[in-house]
């Protein structure tokens, strides 16, 4: 399952921080919380405090490099950002159901491009993305959502090739091939569950957040 008692490591980038109940769920659930650089000012101020700090360190607080100076695991490359630097280094100590936070908001291009590593991220490890507005999961094989009526629904291909069928969705796909990202947004759940099968991929769906609820998806 999708929820807080299943996802106990917790990423934190350096994006808007989360004020809505679902991703600070997650947050208070969590066995460990690793923070992408200056991200962990956010987190701090919000009375979290880092299990880890990863990054380039170049947007870190001095107070808190020297406060969290046991907890700080420099990676100095330029060739990615900080986020995938969480990410792997996450994976190389074996945390691999991974929940990332506060990874959207501020520059759009930032946000654009978190939420397109995804497709990335899910070839090695079990991760999800929570916002504020709902969860982004990427799938890199034919995908049974857990979801409730009403619930809004979109889907993202990486590779346009890529053919997609759904069922239970108020607009169903049929070897749908999604030549733009707007293509497979702003759909609608029928049930208690959806399916998406495809071919090629991977694929990211988007889930927005039941009112008053953690949304469950399996």
């Amino acid at each position: 399952m999708y929820n807080p008692s299943f996802f106990k490591t917790v990423i934190v980038a350096d994006g808007t921080f989360p004020s809505h109940r679902v991703p600070l769920e997650y947050l208070k659930n969590a066995d460990r919380i690793i923070c992408s650089d200056g991200a962990a000012d956010n987190l701090v101020d919000a009375g979290f405090i880092p299990d880890a700090i990863v990054g380039d360190m170049d947007s870190l607080s001095s107070g808190l490099k020297e406060r969290f100076s046991d907890r700080i695991f420099p990676d100095p490359r330029q060739d990615t950002n900080d986020l995938t630097k969480t990410v792997e280094w996450c994976i190389e100590q074996e945390f691999r159901e991974i929940v990332i936070v506060a990874a959207t908001g501020k520059r759009e291009d930032h946000t654009i491009g978190n939420i397109s590593l995804l497709a990335e991220y899910v070839k090695r490890a079990k991760v999800i993305m929570v916002t504020d507005t709902g969860i982004f999961i990427p799938a890199i094989e034919n995908a049974d959502i857990q979801s409730f009526p009403g619930q809004q629904v979109s889907v993202f291909s990486i590779d346009p090739s890529t053919e997609i069928t759904s069922s239970k969705l108020l607009y169903p796909l049929d070897k749908a091939r999604l030549a733009n990202w707007w293509c497979g947004t702003l759909n609608e759940a029928t049930g208690e569950n959806f399916t998406i099968d495809f071919t090629g991929g991977p694929v990211i769906i988007y889930l927005q957040h039941k009112k008053d609820s953690i949304t469950p998806i399996q």
